[in-house]
């Protein structure tokens, strides 16, 4: 699918940030449309089915959380990236575990946030089914040979850092909580320490400079997310 083919549906309720994503956006090949606040936006979502939304969380009246919720509730799966203040740790956290897809902080740079669009259209059309190998620079990920390689030099990891690095391939690209790799791997129960403490060992094997990490990096409050290429 082409970037002209794709429909992204801008929900902000600040004029000149919505023009500066129409222009934007538009000089990349997107189709834009806007909506102000959540009731234009639930009505633009009904009539065009946009492909992905840019969703601001301080909306006037039905908040972007609640909005999302409504969306997420009713079965509508489309990809939904985030705009926040850089301050709104909690908001953005509270919006991944809705259903968001990734977040952009305000001020962004256009670079970023269309990348961020990538990766999020990305995972919508890629056909089911996870690749067995996953391959950033160095890095080589078998899923379903449970093989990890780094400059083709094969890593022995633990399950449970093992587990962790699965859940990141099979995200790649996207941010993921804190909250939501401790649910999918031990219980709501543990604390975030002990996460961090097998993320820490995790880069010790896989990184050439785990305090300078490539390939997985810290969002800082909110959780981790695996590079892509």
């Amino acid at each position: 699918m082409t970037n002209s083919n794709v429909r992204i549906l801008v929900v902000d309720d600040e004029p000149p940030i919505r023009k500066l994503l129409r222009v934007g956006l538009a000089s990349q090949g997107y189709t834009v449309s806007e909506a102000p606040n959540a009731k234009v936006a639930i009505e633009l979502m009904e009539q065009e089915k946009p492909d992905l939304v840019l969703l601001d969380l301080g909306l006037p009246g039905i908040g972007g959380h609640d909005l999302l919720r409504k969306w997420r509730d009713e079965g509508v799966d489309i990809p939904v990236v985030i705009l926040s203040s850089r301050t709104d740790e909690a908001g953005i956290v509270s919006a991944l575990e809705l259903g968001a897809d990734d977040y952009v902080t305000k001020p962004f740079g256009m670079n970023e946030l269309v990348a961020r669009i990538r990766v999020a259209l990305r995972h919508k059309f890629q056909q089911q089914g996870e690749k067995p190998v996953f391959q950033c620079g160095d890095l080589s990920v078998d899923l379903v040979k449970r093989i990890v390689k780094v400059e083709d030099r094969e890593v022995k990891l633990s399950p449970k850092e093992y587990d962790i690095l699965r859940i990141l391939v099979q995200h790649a690209g996207k941010v993921l909580t804190h909250h939501f790799i401790l649910k999918q791997i031990w219980d709501d129960s543990t604390d975030v320490q002990y996460l961090r403490v097998y993320v820490r060992q995790l880069r010790q094997k896989i990184e050439k400079t785990p305090d300078q990490p490539r390939y997985i990096t810290t969002e800082t409050g909110v959780g981790y997310r695996l590079r892509v290429e």
